[in-house]
C-alpha cells in the first residue's frame, strides 16, 4: 500500500465531493430560474462560491459523479481493510 495511491484516492474523492456540491446548486439554480442560461448561471450562482471555468462546470455536469464515487470509496474500503489484515501479521 502506497501513500502516494492513499493520496490520490483521497484527492479523487474530494474533488468528486466538490462536484457534487457543485452540480446540486446548479440544478437548484435551473430549478429556481429555468429560463437562464448555463453561462449567466454560472456567473450568478456558482462562481461566486466556487470560482470555477465554463469548461469545468460543463466537465461536472457531464461526470457520472456517484458511480465515480461509489468507485473510489470501495477502493479506499479495500485499502483499510489490507492495512488492517496486515497489522494483524506484526500482532
Amino acid at each position: 500500500m502506497s501513500v502516494t495511491l492513499n493520496r490520490s484516492l483521497g484527492v479523487q474523492r474530494n474533488k468528486l465531493l466538490r462536484y457534487k456540491l457543485i452540480k446540486e446548486l446548479y440544478q437548484k439554480s435551473v430549478q429556481e430560474h429555468p429560463y437562464t442560461p448555463t453561462t449567466k448561471i454560472l456567473e450568478i450562482y456558482i462562481a461566486p462560491i466556487y470560482p470555477i471555468s465554463r469548461t469545468t462546470l460543463y466537465e461536472i455536469l457531464c461526470t457520472s459523479i456517484t458511480t465515480e464515487l461509489k468507485e473510489v470509496e470501495a477502493e479506499i474500503e479495500k485499502q483499510r481493510q489490507l492495512k488492517a489484515s496486515q497489522m494483524q501479521l506484526f500482532v
